[in-house]
């Protein structure tokens, strides 16, 4: 479960760079309601890109936003309710991580999903069905 995370240079703190995945890593794990299972928390991984100032735009405006996005199967975060506590969880993760003068309002959180089989792992296709069996064996 891919995670991406692109700030501008300097709105992400020195902290914030290094802790950033692994914090929403575990607040992606909270909202799945899969705290503890092996193998979820082996599937999830991430980038963070932080970029020059002046690379970063938003309504066609240059702009100091943080971006988050979240690639999942069709099978994660299910609910509405699954989906709202991670982008909550997300936006406070990036408020505590950046400078001071970082607005809220800044931070965008998305939340894209792979249908039924168009989901991979070291060259094996996992459909919804073969993830939740995964994700079960590794519960047992």
């Amino acid at each position: 479960m891919p995670i991406t995370v692109t700030a501008p240079r300097g709105v992400l703190t020195a902290e914030g760079e290094r802790e950033i995945l692994p914090r929403l890593t575990d607040a992606l794990i909270e909202a799945s309601g899969l705290k503890g299972n092996t193998f979820f928390t082996s599937v999830v991984g991430g980038t963070v890109h932080v970029l020059e100032p002046e690379h970063i735009y938003g309504g066609g405006v240059n702009r100091p936003l943080v971006m988050v996005e979240l690639k999942l199967p069709d099978i994660g975060l299910p609910s509405l309710e699954s989906r709202t506590a991670f982008i909550a969880a997300a936006t406070d993760i990036v408020d505590a991580l950046t400078v001071p003068a970082h607005d809220r309002r800044d931070t965008w959180v998305n939340i894209l999903n792979a249908l039924d089989g168009g989901w991979g792992l070291g060259g094996q296709t996992y459909t919804g069905d073969a993830l939740v069996a995964a994700v079960t064996a590794a519960a047992q």
